[in-house]
């Protein structure tokens, strides 16, 4: 008997509830952890729109399944109680506010990143980012792979095996190699939790992307952002920041869309605007295909979340059971996350360029260290203020 959601009539409209995910994408700063944060706070303790359970059940959808975090959570919600209406209304509230914002910003820094000073606020933004990255990465290693000491290693080490390959491969051929981590998912459920058969076919419907514009662009252009960002979409999990090693590879040594200094910048805009990190998409699409490019990136990435949410969530219960599907993404995880250092070094590398992007990348390290209640925008604002008086004085 398949497992279905409660259907029991909600407390809330579906107005409601888009109107409240519209306002956490316009307000939500923080990063994923923060934004699942206050939806349990708003929706769970203070308006009492879900459950506990139902809360828990999309928190451990949204971490089992590809897609980023909290963008992945808010369309379960949307789902639990409204199905793909829902979904697909507080989907586009989350993402919109933040995606009008990238795109503006797009635009101008596409318009005056002539200017000196534009040069000067990101010399300091681009440095911290590396810094903010760095601490994630580690944050996530912590999660995904195991604590950093003899005995977790031991326990882990399969992960730890996965994990260090990644760094690696990925430090070598500065590319993503998702056969890589496909690989070390299945040699991971092989080892912690063989399936009872493994030639089932699998058959996932696939959507076709297309573009719209207001001027100019190339066509083929679209296609390849449309598959690029799909493909990228996919492999999204728990942290958007784990995004980064693949539009890096993509975006700067596959298609050369974009050069390394202008890539720190996109992920700094993605850093201090609300909403998901991921909607840095958006910012990297309008660089590269202007108007067109924007919404095709942005759809592209989160595509695949949505379809993940829709189809699995019906069924959930039954699939979070299964040991094998938990052990095929633990194995994915861990080297994504490895991606992801191996990325960060990558662009330290090239980023790094002096004495004082060092010391602005190592204050953002310690002031997120020590300083835990310091969100990431006022770092980023901090940093290029910096910039300006170090590159003007």
């Amino acid at each position: 008997m398949e497992e279905q959601l409660v259907t029991t009539k909600p407390g809330y409209s579906l107005a409601d509830l888009t109107i409240y995910f519209l306002k956490l994408g316009t307000w939500g700063f923080g990063g994923p952890v923060a934004l699942v944060g206050y939806m349990h706070r708003d929706l769970v303790e203070q308006k009492r729109w879900l459950t506990e359970d139902e809360y828990k059940e999309g928190l451990a959808l949204a971490q089992l399944a590809p897609g980023p975090l909290a963008a992945q959570l808010g369309i379960y919600i949307g789902f639990v109680h409204y199905r793909l209406l829902g979904a697909t209304l507080t989907g586009l509230a989350f993402v919109m506010p933040s995606f009008i914002m990238v795109v503006l910003l797009g635009m101008a820094y596409r318009q005056y990143s002539g200017l000196a000073w534009i040069h000067n606020v990101f010399y300091g933004v681009g440095a911290a980012v590396i810094g903010i990255i760095a601490i994630s990465a580690y944050k996530l290693t912590l999660k995904s792979v195991g604590k950093i000491n003899l005995t977790a290693v031991i326990a882990n080490w399969p992960l730890w095996v996965f994990y260090i390959v990644a760094i690696v491969i990925t430090i070598l051929t500065e590319q993503e190699q998702i056969l890589l981590f496909i690989g070390a998912g299945l040699i991971y459920m092989l080892i912690k939790a063989p399936p009872l058969w493994l030639k089932r076919p699998v058959n996932l419907p696939v959507l076709l992307v297309a573009g719209f514009g207001f001027w100019n662009y190339s066509k083929d252009t679209l296609i390849a952002i449309a598959v690029f960002f799909a493909k990228a979409g996919a492999f999204v999990f728990g942290s958007g920041l784990a995004i980064v090693p693949f539009l890096h590879a993509g975006v700067v040594q596959e298609y050369k869309w974009l050069s390394e200094s202008q890539f720190v910048d996109a992920v700094a805009v993605a850093m201090i605007t609300p909403g998901p990190v991921v909607i840095t998409v958006g910012f990297i699409g309008y660089l590269v295909a202007g108007f067109p490019g924007a919404p095709v990136a942005a759809r592209a990435t989160f595509l695949p979340c949505f379809l993940f949410t829709v189809v699995l969530a019906p069924y959930f219960k039954k699939i979070a059971k299964n040991k094998s599907i938990k052990a095929f993404v633990d194995g994915i995880t861990a080297s994504v996350i490895g991606a992801l250092v191996g990325s960060v070094i990558i662009i330290a590398i090239r980023s790094i360029v002096d004495i004082p992007t060092a010391i602005i990348a190592v204050a953002a390290m310690l002031t997120l260290i020590y300083f835990r209640k310091v969100q990431e925008p006022f770092v980023i604002l901090a940093a290029a203020l910096l910039g300006v008086v170090i590159k003007t004085f």
